[in-house]
């Protein structure tokens, strides 16, 4: 790929940029070790790391909606592969982290060891064959990240399994 551009703009052509609901539907949060609860996430008495800038290769909670009466909605957790190219980004391109082990036989999950680094709970997947758009608002936090190879790791997979498709 040229550029951030070209990689985005041929997963739009592609139809495999999607809502961020699609990934909630698809991979539902009880099946999730952290059942999408913030709660689950932290260690007792650990503060969240909020941030205002998010970066690519940062491992993010996402919050899928909120209600009318302001409550919280579903959470999951997502890796940040590419932003928008506006001076502060408000929109991010994301691939969604999931614990359920047992779809590491689809070949475009990839494997992710926990590390404290990463401050993931449990060995995981990253889901590479769909990007989800996700805005700021709905990051709650940061939980850690990943080496911007794993990143480049998960969009060439995403581009092989494109170009597989057609």
């Amino acid at each position: 790929m040229k550029n951030i551009n070209d990689f985005i703009e041929l997963a739009k052509r592609k139809g495999k940029i999607k809502d961020i609901k699609e990934a909630f539907k698809e991979y539902p949060v009880e099946e999730e070790w952290h059942k999408g609860k913030i709660e689950n996430i932290l260690q007792v008495g650990e503060e969240k790391e909020e941030y205002f800038l998010y970066e690519v290769g940062d491992i993010v909670f996402v919050n899928e909606y909120r209600y009318d009466n302001g409550s919280k909605g579903q959470n999951h957790l997502f890796v940040i592969i590419e932003q928008n190219n506006l001076a502060v980004p408000i929109e991010n391109f994301g691939m969604l982290i999931s614990s359920n082990l047992k779809k590491m036989k689809y070949k475009t999950n990839k494997l992710i060891h926990k590390d404290n680094k990463n401050g993931l709970h449990k060995d995981s997947i990253v889901k590479t064959d769909v990007i989800y758009k996700i805005s700021n608002e709905q990051i709650l936090f940061k939980i850690g990240e990943v080496d911007l190879a794993k990143i480049e790791e998960y969009k060439k997979s995403f581009y092989e399994n494109m170009n597989e498709e057609s």
